[in-house]
Order: C-alpha cells, then sequence, then structure tokens
C-alpha cells in the first residue's frame, strides 16, 4: 500500500526542491558557458588565443598542464575562458539569489501593480483572509489588490509569517463569498506548504540570465559602433556565444526547471483549500469562473508570474499553453478531482 502524503511532506519536498533551484544557478550557468566558450575558441583560427585561455586553466588547476595535447587543446582553452566569462556572472547570481529571497515578494508585488489593504480599508475582505488563516493555523497574511476586472488570485514571500495574498478586483466582485473564501484557502494552503518561497525565486531568480544576457549584448553593441582589431574580434565572437548560452538558458533550460516543480502542488493546494473551508464544490464552482476571465493585463509581460497565479493569467485562451507544457494541470482536471472528493467532507 502506497504510503500517505501529507502537508509535511509537501513541505519537506518543496524545500528540498528550492534548495536544488538554488544550487542549479552556477552548475547551469557554469556548464552552458563552458559550451559556448570551447565553441567559439574551436572556431578561432588563432593559437595565440586557444594558448590564453590555457593560461587560465593552468593559473586554476597547475596539474592540468600534464594532459594537454594538441587534440584536446581547445577544450582546456574553452574551460579557461569559461571560468573567465563566468567569474562575475556567477557572482551577479549569487548575489541575485540573495536579493530575491530577502525582496522577491515586492518584486512580484511591484511588477503586477498590487496595493496594500489594512483592515480599515477594506474590513470584509480582510476578515475573511483573517478567518480563513485562523482555520488554516497560520499567521494572517498582508492583503493585497491589484485593479483588474479579471478573476485570479496569488500568494507571495519568504515564510508564513511574511507571506501576502494578492486578489484582483473582478475576483472579489464576481465570486460568491464562500467561492472567493475558498481560493482564499487555496493560497493559504501554497502558503502553508513553502510553494510560495519557491515560486517567488523561479520567477525573480532566474531572470539574472536574461539580464546578465542583455548587458552582454550591449557590450557587443558598443563594441561593434567602435570598430575593433583583430583581437578585440575575437573577444567580441567569445561574448557572443555567451550571450547565446545564457539566452538559451532563459528561453529553454529556466522553463525546464519551471516545469521540474510538480504540478501536482496545485492538487494539493486545491484539496488543502477545500480541506480548511470544508467546501470542494466552492473551489470547484470558485474555478470554473475563474477559467472564464484570468488574464492580469498587468502581468501580460510577466509569463514567469503564471506559475504564482491560481490560473494562468495568459493573453487569452487561444495562447495558452497547452497543458503538456503548461505550469498548471487543466482547470477541468482540477475541478473534476475536486467534484469527486466532495462526498468525503
Amino acid at each position: 500500500m502506497a504510503e500517505a502524503i501529507t502537508l509535511y511532506d509537501h513541505i519537506a519536498a518543496n524545500n528540498r526542491k528550492t534548495f536544488l533551484l538554488v544550487a542549479l544557478f552556477p552548475v547551469s550557468l557554469f556548464v552552458l558557458v563552458t559550451i559556448a566558450c570551447v565553441f567559439a575558441v574551436s572556431l578561432n583560427a588563432d593559437r595565440n588565443f586557444t594558448l590564453e585561455g590555457i593560461h587560465y586553466v593552468l593559473s586554476v588547476f597547475p596539474n592540468v598542464k600534464n594532459y594537454i595535447h594538441e587534440g584536446n587543446i581547445n577544450l582546456w582553452s574553452g574551460i579557461g575562458y569559461a571560468l573567465t566569462c563566468s567569474a562575475p556572472i556567477t557572482i551577479i547570481a549569487l548575489v541575485w539569489s540573495f536579493v530575491s529571497f530577502m525582496l522577491g515578494d515586492k518584486m512580484m508585488l511591484g511588477c503586477c501593480g498590487a496595493f496594500e489593504v489594512s483592515k480599515k480599508d477594506n474590513p470584509k475582505i480582510y476578515n475573511m483572509v483573517e478567518n480563513v488563516a485562523i482555520s488554516a493555523g497560520l499567521p494572517t497574511p498582508k492583503l493585497y489588490i491589484i485593479n483588474d476586472s479579471s478573476l485570479n488570485a496569488f500568494a507571495t514571500g519568504r515564510c508564513p509569517k511574511t507571506a501576502s495574498v494578492t486578489l484582483t478586483t473582478g475576483i472579489i466582485e464576481k465570486l460568491e463569498p464562500l467561492e472567493l473564501e475558498a481560493v482564499i484557502a487555496h493560497e493559504m494552503a501554497h502558503i502553508g506548504n513553502r510553494d510560495i518561497r519557491l515560486n517567488m525565486l523561479i520567477i525573480t531568480g532566474l531572470s539574472v540570465f536574461g539580464f546578465a544576457a542583455d548587458i552582454i549584448r550591449r557590450s557587443i553593441f558598443r563594441s561593434s559602433r567602435r570598430g575593433s582589431d583583430k583581437k578585440q574580434s575575437q573577444i567580441v565572437v567569445l561574448l557572443f556565444f555567451v550571450m547565446i548560452a545564457l539566452l538559451l538558458f532563459n528561453m529553454v533550460v529556466a522553463p525546464l526547471i519551471q516545469l521540474a516543480i510538480s504540478r501536482k502542488r496545485e492538487y494539493a493546494a486545491d484539496a488543502t483549500g477545500a480541506l480548511i473551508v470544508r467546501n470542494p464544490l466552492a473551489m470547484a464552482s470558485a474555478l470554473e469562473k475563474i477559467s472564464q476571465d484570468a488574464r492580469v493585463e498587468n502581468l501580460d509581460s510577466q509569463p514567469r508570474m503564471a506559475i504564482a497565479c491560481i490560473a494562468n493569467p495568459s493573453l487569452s485562451a487561444a495562447l495558452k499553453v497547452k497543458e503538456l507544457f503548461s505550469t498548471h494541470p487543466s482547470i477541468e482536471s482540477r475541478i473534476y478531482r475536486l467534484r469527486q472528493s466532495a462526498g468525503r467532507f
């Protein structure tokens, strides 16, 4: 008989995934930049350019000299240049990881134009959040609202003590009280399961690679405008391939990391939220309404925010990624599971 999965199992799994995600930053960076540098050096006919790369390797790994021979000279020079190119980018990535961990929630709230609401500003919704938090055995999160007529919501923060729940004005106005309570419970489940920290690092942390690629692109553009000698042209070629490696990470590897974070988190949050309010049918009904208009205009340029939202806030249903590659399981499958579980409450 399969061992039961508890909320503590979800928390432990998300803590492990957070650690692995942070560890993937420098590792994936070095691998991709090394491949780019090896390829760039292999295309270069200037032996002096290659020997300079070897010099960098020897300064870090002195014993490697015994293993260098004509057949793999470009490999070692590529690694040498990778060490040189990776050093500043890796430092930036590590610093950005720390910044993302400390300020990622504020970045997310800022990019979607959310504003904080106190109990005095909106006592009805604030009391609802407070009551659900008490039922979930969690601290009351801060409440933020986005002025958008669509129906969506997300939670963020480093831990339950610093967490916040964000709702659109549309979801507040268009859902029935029990449905809205179920949505808040769903977000409270993400807070309790520590999904919020993992999502925050994915959304804000992985963006550093695109930022680094843009810096290199600007450097290449300035160098090409000034004109350059042969030596500078070789460096520009090298930087070009490093930029390609970073873009490859940003557009291919990062989404794969995102998909590696199991979509079962949404199923778990639906089930946990339904358990908190003892009403899976209210959650199912809310999801039906949300699926009709989940688009949040402020998030059109922030595709990575989709992983944090209760439903994908893409431009339209026609532009949504197919379920296989989506950050969420289909709304239909989530509703089906909720309705199947209704008799157990």
